[in-house]
C-alpha cells in the first residue's frame, strides 16, 4: 500500500521517459503521451564560440551546407556516443522538449536503449550523459529486448523470440527467452551502410558525386529488394567527377538493389549465424512464431521476404517498426519492477566477485 502511495507520489513530481538513443534518429516516450519526439541525432556547433547552433532536423538540413567554422557533429556512432559533450547537449535539448508542456519539479526517470554486446565504458557513457542532462534516475536496455517488449512478444515467458533491428548505425539479431537474450550479433551494417553503398555505387557506374542526404532519399523513394514488373525510377542530381560541373541521371530500383546486395546478403548470413547456435528447443518456438523485423530497415520493401526465402522460417513487420524500441521503453517505464531483469546492472548493483 505504502508502495502504491509513493508510486503515484513519484508521477506527480517526475516524468518517466524512454529514449531510443540511435544513430540516425533519437527517439523519445513519455509516460501517458506516447511517442512525441522524433529527431535527427545531429547537432551543429559553432566551433569559434563552442556553442550550439541547432540540434534534431533544423542541424540535419545544414548537413553539407555549413561554412567552415560550423560543424554538422553525429555525437552518436554505431549506436554508441562518440563525443561526450555534444551527445549531452542533445540529450538535454531532447529531454527539455519533450517536457516542454509538462515540466515537473524532479528530474526524469529515464530508460534508454543501446546496442546489445557494448562495452562497460560505452554503457556507462550513456548513463553518466544521460545524468549530466537532467534525468534523475538511468536505466539501460538493450534494444531488441526493448523493441521485443515494444512489440508485445512474451519476453519473460519460456518462449524463444526472434528480433532483427535495423537501425541508422548497427542491425541487432537476438534470440531471446526467460528475460534474457539467450544468442545475438550486432552488425555495423544498416541504414547508413546502405547510403555509403549506394553512393559508391553512383560514383562507379556512374561517375556522379552525391551526398549522403540524397543517398538516403533514394533508398527510401526506389529500394525494392524483389524485382517489380516495371521499373521504378528516381532522378538524382550531383557532381561530375569528370568535368567537376553538375550533372542529373536516373537510376531505378535495379540499381539500388545491385548496390546494397552485399551488405543484405551479409545480413543474411549473420541472421543464419545466430539460428545455428540457437539451442534447438528455442529455434522450434521460433520456427512457430517466426522472426519479427523492427527499426527503420524494416520499411525496405521486399527485406523480409528476402530473408524468409533463405532462412525458410517466417518473418514479420512489425506495426510501426520505427518506434518499436522507444515503445519498449515505456512499457518498462511503467513496469519497472517487472522488467527488473530486462535491464543492464549498474556497475555498483553488480554482486561482489568471489
Amino acid at each position: 500500500m505504502f508502495q502504491g502511495k509513493f508510486k503515484k507520489l513519484h508521477t506527480l513530481f517526475s516524468n518517466d521517459i524512454g529514449i531510443d538513443l540511435g544513430t540516425t534518429n533519437t527517439l523519445v516516450y513519455i509516460r501517458g503521451k506516447g511517442v512525441i519526439v522524433n529527431e535527427p541525432s545531429v547537432v551543429t556547433v559553432n566551433q569559434k564560440t563552442g556553442q550550439v547552433v541547432a540540434v534534431g532536423t533544423q542541424a540535419k538540413k545544414m548537413l553539407g551546407r555549413t561554412p567552415p567554422h560550423i560543424a554538422a557533429v553525429k555525437p552518436v556512432v554505431d549506436g554508441v556516443i562518440s563525443d561526450f559533450e555534444v551527445a549531452e547537449e542533445m540529450i538535454a535539448y531532447l529531454l527539455n522538449r519533450a517536457q516542454q508542456h509538462n515540466k515537473k519539479f524532479l528530474g526524469p526517470r529515464v530508460v534508454v536503449g543501446v546496442p546489445s554486446g557494448i562495452t562497460n565504458v560505452e554503457i556507462r557513457a550513456v548513463r553518466d550523459a544521460t545524468k549530466n542532462a537532467g534525468a534523475r534516475e538511468v536505466h539501460i536496455v538493450e534494444e531488441p529486448m526493448a523493441a521485443a517488449i515494444g512489440v508485445r512478444l512474451p519476453v519473460k515467458e519460456p518462449l524463444g523470440s526472434m528480433v532483427i533491428d535495423i537501425g541508422g548505425g548497427t542491425t541487432d539479431i537476438a534470440v531471446i527467452s526467460l528475460s534474457g537474450i539467450v544468442q545475438s550479433k550486432n552488425l555495423r551494417i544498416a541504414g547508413d551502410k546502405f547510403n555509403a553503398d549506394i553512393i559508391s555505387y553512383i560514383r562507379n557506374e556512374f561517375k556522379i558525386l552525391i551526398g549522403e542526404k540524397t543517398a538516403e532519399d533514394v533508398k527510401i523513394a526506389i529500394s525494392r529488394l524483389v524485382p517489380q514488373e516495371a521499373p521504378i525510377e528516381s532522378t538524382i542530381k550531383g557532381r561530375d567527377l569528370i568535368t567537376g560541373l553538375p550533372r542529373e541521371v536516373v537510376i531505378t530500383d535495379a540499381d539500388v538493389r545491385e548496390a546494397i546486395r552485399q551488405s543484405v546478403d551479409t545480413l543474411i548470413e549473420s541472421t543464419k549465424e545466430v539460428l545455428e547456435i540457437t539451442p534447438p528447443e528455442i529455434l522450434s518456438d521460433v520456427m512457430k512464431s517466426g522472426i519479427h523485423l523492427v527499426g527503420g530497415g524494416a520499411l525496405i520493401l521486399g527485406l523480409s521476404q528476402v530473408i524468409q526465402e533463405h532462412v525458410k522460417i517466417p518473418v514479420f513487420i512489425a506495426d510501426d517498426p520505427l518506434t518499436a524500441v522507444a515503445r519498449g521503453a515505456g512499457i518498462i517505464l511503467e513496469n519497472l519492477n517487472s522488467f527488473e531483469e530486462v535491464l543492464i546492472l549498474n556497475e555498483d548493483e553488480l554482486p561482489p566477485q568471489k
